[in-house]
């Protein structure tokens, strides 16, 4: 695998980390991982720093990512720009054996030694389905609520994700995703450090999915299916729908997502989907106020609120409780609604607190345009319900129809879902659901 004369630097370690293996491995590292080419990140090459002596050092909660980041000019947290999904199916039937246990705690330790844990190092976490916990006799506390998978609304028919575990792994630098995904096999070192136990050992790889989010890094990767032709996605833009996101005020703390109490306290839930993008009609059909109106509200083209990519918003996307309970008015007066104003209305608390901490990011797996979603919350019912918010099946009006004016419900379709639980890092390592105070 080596870079065409006609690739970029940051677009030959996206395909690197597409593609995986250690052969991408060798011609990441070959390519020097400089990712210089107007990119933002702190990273330029160099030797990858190193983990802790001592893992059990590290902070319980394996969500606790927002002090290990960096954040922008308004406080916003900026996600790594390479990441990895591995999603893992025990060996064999029932519950697993403490050797299997003992296994998973040894290779992930190892990531935690071998990686310091930041976007320059490496960021991980593993989660549990519903169908893992179903290979014991014993149900979970009554205060985690873990509900497999189905479908959100009445248009979509996606595969569930139904595998054990999922394991997430980030990181600014391309080379330190591929390296410690091959590690985790037994195929190479990790940062120079021998994997005794690798995780292989005791669970199979059922599927990799990988991804990517940056100003830019759409724009390079455009070149796929579902996106129109005429390279119609902004350089400013870290998402192909041409807008930014993840703002600081629209988004639950990792506070208040945390499980606070029980076995899995430190712990949170979380939802993944997988949604592929076409988006021919958003930038050929739509013009630049039309998107601003679908995205967030008709009052935010009306008013101009949004500038480019909405960079100038800052830390909150703008939407107002008037916005949100103008839903109706804002069918009828516009013909359209926009997608941040339907799903805030049920993403806060009755104290006005954000639910939901999501954390998605932009792909290009198998040559299509897609978003993976991650969201963590602590209770999977909570996602559910700004679905269905989302889904703006209550409004009525003539103009908005299931999928048409009615945010961007038209150009985004559902390929999988599924519900894990993050359990605190206690109990990582393929947790009973009720475990002890002690691994």
């Amino acid at each position: 695998m080596k870079p065409s004369p006609d690739q970029s630097r940051r677009e030959f370690l996206k395909a690197a980390v597409a593609a995986g293996g250690v052969s991408a491995l060798s011609a990441c590292l070959d390519a020097d991982d400089g990712d210089s080419e107007g990119s933002t990140t702190p990273t330029t090459g160099g030797p990858v720093p190193e983990g802790v002596e001592d893992p059990s050092s590290l902070p319980d909660r394996q969500h606790g990512w927002n002090d290990l980041i960096p954040r922008d000019e308004h406080g916003n947290t900026v996600l790594p720009r390479h990441q990895v999904l591995l999603y893992l199916t025990l060996d064999g039937s029932g519950p697993p054996s403490d050797e299997a246990r003992t296994t998973v705690e040894s290779a992930l330790a190892t990531l935690d030694r071998a990686y310091e844990r930041s976007n320059e190092g490496l960021i991980h976490s593993v989660a549990y389905s519903p169908a893992y916990f179903d290979r014991f006799d014993e149900d979970l506390p009554e205060n985690v609520n873990l509900p497999e998978p189905r479908r959100l609304s009445a248009f979509e028919e996606p595969e569930l994700d139904t595998q054990d575990a999922l394991l997430h792994l980030a990181s600014d630098r391309a080379d330190v995703v591929l390296e410690a995904d091959e590690a985790l096999r037994g195929n190479v070192e990790a940062n120079g450090t021998a994997v005794e136990t690798p995780l292989t050992d005791a669970m199979t790889v059922d599927d990799r999915r990988t991804g990517f989010i940056g100003d830019g890094m759409p724009a390079e990767r455009q070149d796929v299916s579902g996106i129109p032709d005429g390279n119609p996605v902004p350089e400013e833009s870290p998402l192909f729908m041409g807008f930014t996101a993840g703002f600081a005020g629209n988004q639950a703390s990792e506070d208040y997502v945390t499980i606070d109490e029980g076995p899995f306290a430190g712990g949170t839930t979380k939802h993944v989907a997988n949604i592929r993008q076409r988006l021919a009609d958003w930038y050929v059909e739509q013009n630049y106020e039309d998107r601003v109106m679908e995205m967030f509200s008709p009052v935010h083209a009306e008013e101009g609120m949004v500038e480019g990519a909405g960079h100038n918003l800052g830390d909150h996307s703008g939407v107002t409780e008037e916005m949100m309970e103008s839903v109706e008015e804002h069918a009828r007066e516009f013909s359209r609604v926009g997608h941040a104003q339907k799903a805030a209305r049920a993403n806060r608390d009755e104290d006005g607190n954000v639910l939901l901490l999501r954390r998605h990011f932009e792909s290009t797996d198998d040559d299509v345009a897609s978003l993976h979603f991650p969201t963590l919350q602590r209770d999977i019912e909570q996602f559910e319900r700004v679905r269905e918010a989302m889904n703006g099946s209550d409004i009525d009006s003539p103009a908005v129809k299931q999928r048409v004016n009615n945010g961007i419900l038209e150009y985004i379709f559902v390929n999988n879902r599924g519900n894990f639980l993050v359990p605190p890092r206690r109990h990582r390592a393929l947790p009973t659901p009720r475990p002890g105070s002690e691994s």
